[in-house]
């Protein structure tokens, strides 16, 4: 088992979870962070961090959508391993439903 990040990350990407993760899985593009399902040890810490509640075990319905989501970029994109600063509106987008389509397949940008 894995932990997945899912829609609501999407716009919001507030990085809490990035600072709790003992073994540094998070990977992040542009407007959403993923979690390589390789990388995991499902220590769960991450979880309870997220303000946006978009981190869920793989065993949950609601992250089986986005497990091949967050495999695929987490091998595209630039590991994550410090909180950065979340988007200016962050919280505006927090909890707005079909945030799919938002999602950019663009890395992460210092």
């Amino acid at each position: 088992m894995t932990y997945v990040v899912t829609e609501n990350c999407i716009r919001c990407k507030f990085m809490d979870c990035v600072e709790v993760c003992p073994v540094d899985c998070f990977y992040a593009g542009e407007n959403f962070l993923v979690i390589n399902p390789d990388e995991c040890i499902d220590c769960g810490v991450c979880e309870p961090e997220c303000p946006a509640e978009a981190i869920l075990p793989d065993s949950d319905d609601r992250a089986m959508a986005w497990t091949e989501i967050n495999a695929k970029y987490a091998a595209l994109w630039p590991n994550m391993t410090r909180k950065g600063t979340p988007p200016i509106d962050a919280q505006e987008w927090n909890n707005r439903p079909n945030k799919a389509s938002l999602l950019s397949e663009k890395p992460h940008q210092e």
